[in-house]
């Protein structure tokens, strides 16, 4: 019977499927004793079967063809080549016998992931010479890698890493080293070692690799305690793709052969102590996809022009000095998903060309020096962050930004100059999670927004603007938000604590420095219950009259301000039963009552500011783990209690109290102490050098109490070297300053500090969350508050005590002294002529002593102007012109010395100079108005600077810099709002020391240089 053609053409496809079924049957049936060598594997190792997801699951009753188990893979005849128990949680179990080195056909093998509890590698993978991949990443192995791992002349993988986020390797490669355990394995193309410590230096390893792995297209060594330069020999791996060699130390330029390397797609150098300039070349590699050059410090360059369709996608140039600007042409990089250029010195406009990049996913130009507007960003509808906080960026934001960016995470544009009104159209961003816009000149109203329940915004910072009106009920149906800081704006009006209860989640509070009128919380009016989840309350002058009693339930309160109020109540006891508190600021309000007792159950507390209220009685006993007490200007009348000496503490604030007694010796115990401040008080008792062994003291204030006997200490053991304020002003010292003293305090010597910064010091050790210390020195009798101590600010006070012999000339070695009061005592003798050598000394008292002779010349060859601080020249009757300030303090700094002779800026020399100069002007018109109107440019320029104001002859005048009108003071704006940083560091040139504050509440503070 003959078959038709179309019968044919349907039964060959049935006969082709049938036999591809019976060839799969085949190869997919495992051999048996392959099977029992993973039930073996198995039974022997150690897992946690509740979160297996493949070693649970391999039972050959149910599932006899192992081939078909997970994370097991067979070939064609059933023999095991592949085996991915990756992330299976084995602790243990693998031993020299497991029957996991049996596994002959083995070609892929993964434990990464896994936890195998420090244990060495076995030698017995050695045995497994098949293998092309071996995976051994994060999996707890430590000690030394194993020769027997350069057996394996087939690998084509090895990754023996560990992944810096989850572990931290202890595997290291030593005896024998990398060239030895490299040198047979010319098959590899891919070498992971990350977190491996290999401790060679960059000949050895550049070497080892290059010598023996010439098909290597993955060269993966961060954090491997690689030192020196790379070394040429790089070179002989022309197929180098991908080259991560992060954290390590090579403390040296980046060569330019990365630029020879024509398939380099990823180069990652980042924190490797590079410096010098970094070649422009690598940037012109075509196949260049990734570039981290990130945290090194000393490695400078710039960005070239870049050519269109350039491959690059991720920029990441952060923690370096690259300057200059954006090129126009970085707009041509059309893939650049990814550029963090923060922490850098680029300046000029961001590129409008920057628009184009619609790829763009991450932007963060934060911490540079870009001026100029913010670009719309609209084509990179993909950008999930911007952040271009801490520039000097301008101008409005508009409701066109963010207008196109339906998935922006975070938008951070704090710390600039923008203005205007704040758009509440990026309010109704629908993915937006994080508003930061603090720091800037943002004005008007907030108005009021709509979409907020759909709103994903978690964070909400508008603090230290211009912000009016009343704050917008809106923000408070932002039901996912955790962090509302409204600090430091004009925001009036009656606000109730109860909205606060709409906002569930809300864990960090901020209103302080605004003009609201807080009202009591009051839980019971609401259905809502009382929330329990905040940490940070701060409601510093926020005209409370009382300590809000909703706080009493917030148990993990952590961080408490309620400074500058008017709460004229006793501190309530719960407060002290506030288990997580570490931070408790009460100052500047009414406070009354003893505490006695009372701070027995605060273990947490770390920092406790009370100062400046009416508390009395006895100092209470302290809390155990603080670090910064401050119960200055209150009315305690007790001794200080000898338990302080149990102590971490570094700042102890008891100025202006009623203290008597002595210090206690246990003080001594307080080695990380750093300011110690009993000014003011009843102390009786001698200087302290049984607190000589504290090695970080930097302040040092004993004014106005009744110490007794010599200054300083005896013995050759240093005293202080770290000591920059010392006021020992007002007591009854006695004898001479000791010369072996005034050498061993070696901060005041130098005259080339490092790095200008503000005393501060960690409140957390995983937070960057600073506090500043304050105190007070006396300049001509008035008290000036150091509302932040510079580190380069260095005083001596030792004057109003009985104190006499010659003025030490190892005073004149302190070349850093800023303030030098020796006066009302009874010294004798000349003035050191090695006081010449203080050029940066601002103030010298030496009045009212028995000093005789000359004054040395050197004392009038100053570079500088004494500061002159507003209130003072007020205090003298007011001065007309600079030249009578400055013989005023001159002269004040030396009279009640019957014996001194001497001129500083008068006698015979300024009247021959001032005969040769006014004799001509007196008949000469023409040089006498040109003489007039010189004088008056110098001295506008002058005036203002020491807080003074002058009319010129030509009827214009200038005001001392204070009196300014904030529309004429940008950059008078721009330090106030740098002073608004608590957590970072110091940037720009400081334009004081400190601010005068002649009483309590005085608003209008005083900067002068």
């Amino acid at each position: 019977m003959r078959i038709s053609l179309f019968s044919w053409l349907f039964f060959i496809p049935i006969c082709s499927l049938l036999l591809n079924f019976g060839i799969f049957v085949v190869s997919g049936q495992c051999i048996d004793d392959q099977r029992t060598l993973l039930i073996e594997l198995k039974n022997s190792l150690n897992f946690n079967s509740t979160k297996s997801t493949k070693l649970v699951r391999w039972d050959k009753t149910q599932t006899p063809n192992c081939c078909s188990w997970a994370g097991v893979n067979c070939s064609d005849v059933g023999n095991i080549i592949g085996l991915n128990l990756n992330n299976e949680t084995i602790w243990g179990g693998l031993n020299h016998s497991s029957s996991l080195f049996r596994l002959q056909y083995l070609q892929n093998l993964n434990l990464a992931y896994n936890n195998f509890n420090s244990s060495r590698i076995p030698p017995e993978f050695g045995n497994l010479t098949n293998l092309i991949y071996l995976n051994l990443s994060t999996a707890g192995f430590a000690e030394q890698i194993p020769i027997e791992i350069s057996r394996l002349t087939r690998l084509v993988t090895l990754d023996l890493s560990a992944n810096y986020y989850f572990s931290t390797s202890l595997l290291k490669i030593e005896n024998p080293n990398l060239a030895t355990l490299v040198q047979n394995l010319s098959e590899l193309e891919e070498l992971y070692l990350d977190g491996v410590n290999i401790s060679a230096q960059g000949n050895e390893w550049c070497q080892a690799i290059s010598s023996s792995l010439p098909n290597l297209r993955v060269l993966s060594m961060s954090d491997c305690n690689l030192s020196r330069p790379l070394d040429s020999s790089l070179q002989n791996l022309p197929f180098l793709s991908i080259i991560r060699l992060d954290n390590n130390k090579f403390f040296a330029p980046v060569p330019e052969l990365f630029a020879n390397f024509t398939n380099l797609t990823s180069l990652h150098l980042s924190s490797c102590g590079l410096n010098g300039s970094f070649p422009e070349k690598i940037f012109q590699v075509q196949t260049l996809q990734t570039l981290d050059l990130s945290n090194n410090g000393l490695l400078y360059g710039s960005l070239p022009e870049f050519h269109p369709n350039g491959s690059l996608r991720s920029l990441l140039l952060s923690g370096t000095k690259f300057s200059g600007a954006l090129p126009d042409s970085i707009g041509n990089l059309k893939m650049l998903s990814k550029i963090d250029l923060s922490f850098c010195n680029f300046s000029g406009s961001i590129p409008s060309s920057m628009e184009n990049l619609t790829q763009l996913v991450y932007l963060d130009l934060s911490s540079n020096n870009f001026n100029g507007s913010v670009p719309p960003f609209s084509m990179a509808k993909n950008l999930t962050q911007i952040n271009l906080s801490r520039n000097y960026l301008t101008g409005q934001i508009t409701s066109t930004h963010g207008k196109d960016l339906p998935n922006l995470v975070n938008l951070d544009l704090s710390f600039n100059s923008l203005n205007g009104s704040i758009p509440v159209s990026l309010f109704s961003l629908p993915s937006l999670q994080k508003l930061q816009l603090s720091n800037n000149r943002f004005s008007g109203l907030l108005n009021e927004f709509s979409n907020v329940f759909s709103s994903a915004m978690d964070t909400l910072d508008l603090s230290s603007n211009k912000l009016e009106g009343s704050i917008p009920t809106s923000v408070f149906e932002l039901r996912g938000l955790k962090i509302l800081l409204l600090s430091s704006n004009n925001f009036s009006g009656s606000f109730q604590l109860n909205k606060i209860q709409q906002l569930r989640n809300l864990s960090n509070l901020d209103l302080s420095y605004n003009s609201l009128l807080i009202d009591e919380y009051n839980g019971t009016n609401s259905s809502l219950p009382p929330i329990s989840q905040i940490t940070t309350i701060k409601l510093a002058s926020c005209n409370l009259s009382k300590i809000p009693n909703f706080l009493r339930n917030q148990s993990r309160l952590n961080y408490l301000d309620l400074s500058n109020n008017q709460i004229q109540e006793a501190i309530p006891g719960w407060i002290w039963k506030l288990r997580n508190l570490f931070y408790l600021n009460l100052s500047y309000n009414h406070l009354g009552m003893t505490l006695e007792g009372a701070l027995l159950n605060l273990s947490s507390l770390t920092v406790l500011d009370l100062h400046s209220n009416q508390l009395e009685g006895g100092l209470p006993v302290l809390p155990p783990f603080a670090t910064y007490l401050d119960f200055s200007d209150n009315k305690f009348n007790s001794t200080i209690p000898a338990s302080i000496g149990n102590c971490g503490l570094q700042t102890l604030n008891l100025n202006g109290n009623l203290l008597e007694g002595v210090v206690p010796r246990s003080l001594a115990n307080c080695t990380n102490l750093e300011v110690f401040d009993i000014g003011n008080n009843h102390i009786k008792d001698a200087f302290p050098c049984y607190l000589s062994n504290i090695s970080r003291l930097r302040v040092l204030v004993l004014r106005s109490n009744k110490f007794h006997g010599a200054i300083g200490c005896k013995g050759p053991n240093a005293t202080w070297p770290m000591l920059q304020i010392v006021d020992l002003a007002s007591n009854s010292f006695t004898g001479q300053l000791r010369r072996e003293s005034l050498s061993a305090w070696k901060a005041m010597m130098d005259e080339t500090p490092s790095k200008l910064s503000y005393l501060k010091f960690d409140i957390l050790q995983l937070n960057p969350f600073y506090y500043h210390d304050v105190i007070t020195v006396t300049f001509k009798g008035l008290d000036i508050e150091l509302v932040k101590i510079l580190t380069i600010f260095t005083s001596i006070d030792v004057s109003n005590n009985n104190l006499d012999g010659p003025i030490p000339k190892e005073l004149g070695e302190l070349k850093s002294l800023l303030v030098l009061n020796l006066s009302h005592n009874a010294f004798i003798g000349h003035i050191p002529q090695s006081l010449g050598n203080l050029t940066m000394l601002e103030s010298l008292d030496l009045s009212s002593n028995k000093l005789t002779g000359e004054i040395p010349v050197q004392l009038g060859r100053w570079s500088y102007f004494p500061f002159i601080p507003k209130p003072f020249v007020q205090s003298i009757g007011g001065a007309d012109s600079i030249i009578q300030a400055i013989f005023y303090i001159f002269k004040s700094s030396y009279e009640g010395n019957k014996g001194l002779c001497g001129f500083i800026l008068t006698g015979l020399g300024f009247g021959v100079g001032a005969a040769v100069v006014v004799a001509p002007l007196m008949f000469w018109e023409k040089g006498r108005k040109w003489h007039d109107d010189s004088i008056d440019k110098v001295l506008l320029v002058i005036l203002p600077m020491i807080g003074l104001s002058y009319t010129g002859c030509n009827n214009f005048k200038v005001e001392a810099e204070e009196d300014i009108e904030d529309e004429n003071t940008d950059d008078c704006e721009d330090d106030d709002d740098d002073d608004e940083m608590e957590d970072e560091e110091f940037r720009g040139r400081p334009d004081s020391f400190s601010e005068f504050t002649p009483e309590r509440g005085d608003e209008n503070r005083t900067w002068f240089r």
